[in-house]
């Protein structure tokens, strides 16, 4: 790609995802936003009457889920034309009118769930069994019932609602700073020529072999986030504080029950997570030791994690070669799940390139409506090709769940979610290891992998822990202040990774790049997700029986809790055996690494 094809305008449409699709233009788009004002107004109407009778309910319940589903098309498709490029005012505006109108719909809807309980759960359940087509809400009244201390009056429900936009506000000031504000020096690439350090480059950047180009980059990073450290601070201090209030307000024991109850998710996943972590931490010491020696480095800085330990095995791999190989590698999936990988790639489901103001990263997204679509910013390596697997695993994951749920359960929680991505990772791996052209090749591979399990189950238990640590803080009256966070976050990465590394000075303020930290304990679920992952492939790649079984856990979306829909594929997330299991992986894996090595 030459460097003007940097701006949106000069790249191809097959390499852009089909928004048009969703709405054709944004008259129509419009259309739909004043129809959700209108039916908010509409079912006010209802206000004081739902528990009137059973038939009343479903009207409710009907036309609430109407109005979610197209509020939900109306957001999306305004906040992905604002992904598309940050630095656009229009698609500023869109997404900013999107972000109100959710909020005057939670406020018009909020009156809903407290009627809802106001009615005897006997009588509820005699609606439920004697209206019809009432029954296909009994999950969805179920869980509200289950919440029935968390749920406050109608007026203060209608305050709550009424907040949401104030709440938004400090994701939303992080994002603005990070995509479209802090810009990054320029520094030379392995060729001396000149380049800018953006998110999309900044990991690529750290893979290179020249030890000095990942030095520049590293510092390039970390001294800029720190000219802003005192505002991102402030800004994620904000975020907790909203996380603390709601929780507060809600009556639960903490922020962590509060964000984990919303899927019935115990409290004992979390801490059994970092404990199974913090047990196996001398696996990652011996990681970071036999890097060391391989790298033949005197001392190992926080910039050599990223570099690939094999040096003279240079997998470049194009977006067209990337996606020939996920085609081949998800075979074992079966014939029809291939068929809709196919699709996703032939019908713009993908907006694959890095461009000026876009929204760094990589996400899946989408409605029920719309085509399940795919965020990147791809670049020629390895690692990327296992995002595009990744992000198809979420894609497919929707495509099957809409599919086969009624709108009320046609999403899934990210518990689940990261599973059916996670999984298409590890057997996208197998494939790689099994097809690898030699020795070094299979060196090479190894070491992504081990690289996979360092950066989504320690280095996100990691978060997870920061995350941990400072909503307790703030729990317990303590405040936020920049240096306190880089204090803490220091600390962390010399306990996870070891004596045989020196803890920068920079890599303390890495937490102020982490989009992930506002989203209200959010990243354990990669930990989580990766361990029943690495179970599931297993089984899949064992067994071909086991393939229906994945399937119909992609069609389950969220008819019943995560917990119970994972235990029906094979997986018991209530137990620490699949952590326990990719823990042993990840080991086995580093010693076979060390006995390739000296071979």
């Amino acid at each position: 790609m030459g460097e003007r094809q940097n701006i949106r305008e000069n790249i191809k449409e097959e390499y852009k995802w089909d928004l048009e699709s969703l709405y054709q233009n944004e008259t129509l788009w419009e259309e739909d936003f004043n129809k959700v004002k209108q039916l908010s107004k509409e079912i006010q109407k209802y206000k004081g009457n739902i528990s009137e009778s059973g038939k009343t309910l479903k009207k409710v319940l009907d036309l609430g889920f109407e109005i979610s589903r197209i509020v939900e098309n109306v957001y999306t498709y305004a906040k992905m034309r604002k992904d598309e490029n940050n630095n656009k005012e229009k698609y500023q505006a869109l997404a900013d009118r999107a972000s109100s109108l959710i909020v005057k719909v939670k406020e018009s809807t909020s009156f809903i769930e407290p009627e809802i309980l106001s009615i005897d759960e006997e009588k509820l359940k005699y609606y439920i069994e004697s209206v019809d087509g009432l029954i296909m809400y009994k999950h969805f009244l179920n869980q509200i019932i289950r919440k029935k201390e968390h749920i406050l009056t109608q007026s203060e429900e209608a305050i709550i609602a009424q907040v949401g936009e104030l709440a938004n506000g400090p994701e939303d000031i992080f994002t603005m700073l990070n995509n479209a504000d802090i810009k990054f020096p320029v520094i030379n690439n392995e060729k001396g020529e000149k380049i800018e350090i953006t998110h999309g480059k900044f990991i690529p950047l750290m893979e290179s072999k020249n030890r000095q180009v990942r030095k520049d980059a590293f510092k390039g990073m970390y001294d800029t986030y720190n000219k802003y450290k005192n505002t991102l601070a402030s800004t994620l201090a904000s975020s907790i504080k909203k996380d603390v209030f709601y929780s507060k307000v809600r009556k639960y024991k903490s922020s962590l029950e509060a964000a984990l109850d919303e899927n019935k998710i115990p409290t004992n996943v979390y801490d059994n997570l970092i404990e199974a972590v913090h047990d196996n931490l001398d696996a990652m010491h011996k990681y970071v030791k036999l890097r060391k020696e391989i790298l033949g480095l005197e001392k190992l800085h926080m910039y050599d994690l990223y570099t690939p330990m094999v040096k003279d095995v240079d997998m470049k791999i194009s977006y067209d070669e990337a996606k020939d190989t996920v085609i081949k590698a998800l075979k074992p999936l079966g014939d029809d799940y291939i068929k809709k990988v196919k699709e996703g790639f032939n019908s713009r489901w993908i907006d694959v390139y890095e461009n000026e103001g876009k929204t760094s990263g990589a996400y899946s997204s989408g409605t029920y409506d719309s085509k399940p679509f795919i965020l990147l910013n791809y670049q020629d390596t390895l690692d990327n090709m296992f995002t595009l697997a990744h992000e198809m695993g979420h894609s497919i994951h929707s495509y099957y769940t809409k599919k086969n749920q009624p709108y009320v359960y046609g999403d899934y929680s990210i518990f689940l979610a990261e599973v059916a991505s996670t999984a298409n990772e590890a057997i996208l791996m197998d494939y790689m290891l099994n097809n690898a052209k030699n020795k070094r090749e299979k060196l090479y591979l190894l070491n992504h992998y081990l690289e996979q399990f360092r950066g989504t189950v320690y280095r996100q238990t990691m978060f997870a822990e920061f995350e941990k640590i400072i909503h307790e803080k703030v729990e317990s009256g303590g405040s936020l202040t920049a240096d306190g966070l880089c204090k803490i976050y220091k600390s962390l990465n010399e306990k996870y990774y070891g004596p045989d590394i020196v803890i920068d000075d920079e890599i303390a303020i890495e937490w102020a790049r982490i989009p992930h930290f506002y989203y209200n304990y959010y990243v354990y679920q990669y930990a989580t997700g990766f361990s029943a992952a690495v179970s599931l492939s297993q089984m899949i790649l064992k067994d071909k029986d086991n393939v229906d079984r994945y399937i119909n856990f992609l069609k389950g979306g969220s008819h019943d809790y995560p917990i119970n829909i994972l235990k029906k594929a094979g997986v018991d997330m209530t137990t620490v055996k699949p952590v326990n299991n990719a823990l042993k992986l990840f080991r086995n894996l580093v010693d076979e690494m060390e006995r390739t090595i000296k071979e």
